[in-house]
């Protein structure tokens, strides 16, 4: 269990982080926007359950595993696979997190009305919270398809998988919270012109 005594080191002021290996790295690497990305992904999620708490008990039963699972993720990404052993062993996102994640999507998905169009933001609020963290969860996926570019960089085909699905499941939670999509607001191509 972590155990947090002290909120501040300023073993940051210089612009470093320290890696679940204790690796330094700057602020900015890729791989500490990869898992800053999907914290920012769980705040969004954090405020589309305070808006669904009490309507939708079953997808806010399924935010808050999410949720867990992308502290999961992000001590995944934090510590970099290098093929050495470390002293301890590392927590990995695993393939029975995203099995459980497509579940959840099946589930949802199949009491919603067929698309005619796409989708823009909005409807309910929590709906609208739950495009935000959709958005903010593919630009997490964008991140780390990035830092699997770089070479020595890893990061694993499971959370590959997980992050992908993710923005799956907001989307479709969205629709589920819409009223299984009677209330959608569906974008009209040129309506404006």
């Amino acid at each position: 269990m972590v155990k947090l005594n002290k909120i501040y080191t300023r073993t940051g002021d210089d612009g470093t982080t320290g890696l679940g290996s204790r690796e330094r790295r700057l602020k900015s690497d890729l791989r500490v926007a990869s898992y800053g990305t999907v914290d920012e992904a769980n705040a969004c999620i954090g405020m589309a359950r305070v808006h669904l708490a009490e309507l939708e008990p079953r997808i806010d039963a399924m935010l808050a595993r999410i949720q867990n699972d992308l502290f999961d993720l992000g001590a995944d990404l934090s510590t970099p696979d290098t093929g050495e052993a470390l002293e301890y062993e590392p927590l990995r996102i695993v393939q029975s997190q995203v099995d459980r994640l497509e579940a959840d999507i099946d589930a949802l998905n199949a009491a919603l009305a067929p698309l005619r169009s796409f989708v823009l933001p909005g409807g309910k609020p929590a709906a609208a919270a739950l495009h935000l963290a959709r958005t903010v969860s593919r630009r997490a996926e964008r991140l780390m398809v990035e830092l699997r570019t770089v070479e020595g960089e890893i990061v694993s085909d499971a959370a590959m998988r997980y992050i992908n699905r993710l923005s799956d499941f907001l989307f479709v939670a969205s629709r589920a919270v819409n009223d299984n999509g009677a209330l959608d607001v569906l974008w009209v191509p040129g309506q404006n012109r």
